[in-house]
């Protein structure tokens, strides 16, 4: 996957709570196991009318929010079912980061693996942050995993916590497989080492 390490981009506001990830990616969109090709039903139902047009004030179909990279949103964002492709439909539309007062834990865990930075922040942070995404395109965020701040665009810095194994595997571009084979070199060693010594095995 991506490395992750510094992205300053578009931060578009989304202040609903509990959003699930039915309204992330509607269950119709699940049949696919591919993880490109879900950003055009990212948030469908709220997205788009019945017969597909696209509704004009959803966040997402504004003008200034089109190329958004960060995602400013109310909390408990990701409950519901366990589905992931809901970071994949994220990923795909451009979302790396996603900003709330807390998440759903599948939906926090599946975000690391898929390449999407969750972050959990104090609501007067996310208050701010919100406020900062409402000013549109000119207004970018900048979030710096190494330093581990979020910084608006009138320069006001915000640190987070984030764990340091997650940490190496985004800014390393790691997902499970790839953790596996870091570990590649020791790998090949024992199996060289237990077909010698179990030829019948």
């Amino acid at each position: 996957m991506d490395k992750f390490t510094t992205l300053t981009g578009i931060a578009a506001p989304m202040p609903l709570v509990n959003i699930d990830t039915d309204m992330i990616i509607p269950k119709q969109f699940l049949k696919t196991i591919k993880r490109s090709g879900l950003g055009v039903n990212l948030f469908d139902e709220m997205r788009y009318t019945l017969d597909g047009a696209e509704i004009e004030d959803f966040v997402l179909n504004q003008p200034a929010y089109r190329k958004a990279e960060i995602l400013v949103a109310g909390d408990n964002f990701g409950c519901g079912s366990s589905r992931e492709h809901a970071p994949w439909a994220l990923l795909d539309f451009g979302i790396r980061c996603v900003i709330s007062t807390s998440f759903a834990d599948i939906f926090y865990n599946n975000c690391f693996k898929n390449g999407i930075l969750p972050i959990v922040m104090p609501q007067d942070v996310v208050d701010a942050l919100m406020a900062d995404a409402r000013k549109g395109a000119n207004a970018r965020i900048t979030v710096d995993l190494e330093n581990q701040t979020v910084t608006t665009s009138e320069g006001q810095s915000f640190a987070f916590d984030v764990d340091s194994h997650r940490k190496h595997c985004l800014m390393n571009g790691l997902d499970d497989i790839g953790l596996t084979l870091e570990k590649a070199a020791s790998i090949d060693g024992y199996e060289a080492k237990a077909a010698l010594s179990r030829p019948w095995a």
